[in-house]
């Protein structure tokens, strides 16, 4: 939402200044019946669960579900498909060097590369129909998880308001929503955990300690290294918390509670291990990790060695993994600097922007607040966890979202209590803040209407023609095999050849014409298909019967 810019927040800020109680008896009973409304605690998480589906469904008339666009999208939809088949992982196709694509293996299975909890939740949604739906259900759901995480921690009101928050800011515009490979699983699983800490703490009940456990589950299997990066401190805490009874001899909570957790820790390791076998042949072989090692020279982390260049069967991995991926870091501090503030602005920028930075001013009480200390050691953590690594998107930052939630609750807490020579500059304020931050959601949505291509609100871009060269397919009755010829100038961050899980019974099939390759055995394989080559980079994408061209390599 880049229509956020500092002078709109400062005008607004200016004018409460001024006239902080600016229509006061409005805003009075607004607040009070939101009050209302938050203090019905399970009414009002299932009505915000409902409220994001409904918006957002309201709204696809003009902003319709997205088309996938990266790879990393049609890497997470392959493992839907697979999963939607009812397996975990289809065997090395025989014609597999033809369709080989990014942040896939296929050996010594086809199956994806990253962790499965995404691509569960897409299962679940190509079951009920389309993919998108399961993206719909899980950022829903984050809503709903991140208002009961925060009612953990504070009065209603003030968790019905953080959570306001995640439904503007993410829950309809964002990509998180509107592509395939958001954050809203992984954050999902990070607020089941930090709301399961402080109720632990207060009321020692099984239901807890077992959402804790699942919440675990989730971030192992989306997020694996930022989730153990945020369940550190969590540990700690408990930890802590057990000497602290000790230490003031105090009875200790059931053991059964610590008893669910490690069978849930359990469950998490053992189905890893099982994952890992299935798909790597290895327990301990992590599917990311053994496509890294066939295909990175440089490692993932800023501490690891960067290797020489590996050489690849087609031009397109050429040019991404030696020129794309080596450019983002080479290990000098120059560039360690660069992508660090890269990040930390892209973090910045995406989950705050100019309004929700505005409540930080309350830095110098929020550090001295015991209440959410332990929220500021963990979201250390998290920062500490992020820095670590080369490449960064927001959806990385998933698990340390929930703790930022805290946080600026809690300085929005303090902010709203700031006095000015007896005026409540912090009730106008903290009014603005909010009306103008809820105020997005219509002022995007037209904002769209009039400039859809803008992409103002709209973290995402639709304009995306691999779809439409499949609709005109899909008209044309019978099986088809695409191959696909790229110019030497092609974007390589829009790959077109990306099939389903059983590539033999796929209606259209997408394969990659290599120069010096002989395309013979896959024409051979494949012989009852109609065969057609695609032209991507021309302007506009060409699509020609195999019968009228001559299938050789332009370069």
């Amino acid at each position: 939402m880049q229509l956020e810019t500092w002078w709109i927040a400062a005008w607004f800020l200016l004018v409460a200044w001024f006239v902080p109680l600016l229509g006061d008896h409005w805003f009075t009973a607004v607040e009070r019946f939101l009050s209302a409304i938050a203090a019905k605690r399970l009414a009002c998480i299932a009505l915000l669960f409902l409220t994001t589906i409904i918006i957002r469904l309201l709204i696809l008339p003009v902003i319709p579900y997205p088309r996938p666009l990266v790879h990393d999208e049609y890497s997470y939809l392959l493992q839907a498909d697979i999963f939607a088949h009812g397996r975990l992982v289809f065997p090395p196709h025989p014609m597999s060097r033809y369709f080989e694509t990014f942040y896939v293996n296929f050996h010594p299975t086809y199956s994806s590369i990253y962790p499965p909890a995404q691509a569960v939740v897409l299962a679940l949604g190509q079951l009920l129909g389309n993919p998108w739906i399961g993206v719909l259900i899980s950022t829903a759901a984050l809503v709903a998880a991140v208002l009961w995480m925060l009612q953990g921690w504070f009065p209603p009101w003030w968790a019905l308001l953080g959570a306001t928050f995640v439904l503007v800011r993410l829950a309809i515009f964002s990509y998180w929503m509107n592509s395939y490979w958001g954050g809203s699983v992984a954050a999902l699983g990070a607020a089941l955990v930090l709301g399961a800490v402080p109720r632990l703490k207060r009321h020692q009940r099984l239901r807890d300690a077992l959402l804790l456990g699942l919440g675990v589950f989730i971030l192992a299997n989306s997020r694996p290294f930022e989730g153990f990066m945020f369940c550190i401190p969590v540990g700690l805490i408990l930890l802590l918390w057990l000497f602290e009874l000790r230490q003031q001899k105090r009875p200790l909570p059931s053991p059964n509670l610590f008893l669910a957790i490690l069978a849930c820790l359990f469950a998490t390791v053992i189905f890893t291990f099982y994952y890992n076998w299935r798909l790597t042949n290895d327990p301990f072989v992590f599917p990311r990790s053994l496509y890294y090692k066939q295909y990175l020279s440089v490692s993932p982390f800023i501490w690891g060695k960067i290797l020489p260049q590996l050489r690849y069967s087609n031009p397109q991995f050429e040019a991404y993994f030696n020129g794309f991926i080596r450019a983002q870091y080479g290990g000098t501090w120059h560039d360690l600097k660069q992508i660090e503030l890269q990040r930390i602005y892209a973090f910045w920028i995406y989950f705050l922007g100019a309004l929700l930075s505005v409540p930080f001013l309350s830095l110098p009480w929020l550090v001295r607040d015991r209440r959410v200390r332990f929220a500021l050691w963990q979201f250390l953590f998290c920062v500490l966890g992020l820095l670590s690594v080369v490449w960064f998107y927001p959806h990385y930052a998933a698990p340390g979202l929930c703790v930022l939630l805290v946080i600026l609750v809690q300085a929005f807490r303090h902010l709203r209590r700031w006095e000015r020579d007896g005026r409540p500059i912090g009730v106008g304020w903290t009014r603005a803040i909010v009306s103008l931050t809820v105020a997005m959601l219509p002022i995007c949505l037209v904002e769209h209407i009039l400039r859809p291509r803008a992409e103002v609100c709209l973290t995402y871009n639709y304009d995306w023609q691999r779809a439409g060269i499949i609709s005109e397919l899909e008209k044309i009755p019978g099986q088809h095999l695409v191959i696909v010829r790229y110019s030497p100038n092609h974007n390589v961050q829009r790959e077109w050849v990306y099939n389903g899980a059983d590539i033999d019974h796929s209606r259209i099939i997408w394969a990659r014409e290599i120069p010096g390759v002989d395309l013979s055995p896959l024409l051979a394989y494949f012989q009852t298909r109609t065969v057609w080559l695609a032209e991507p980079d021309a302007e506009p994408p060409l699509l020609h019967p195999y019968s009228t061209v001559q299938l050789t390599a332009s370069y």
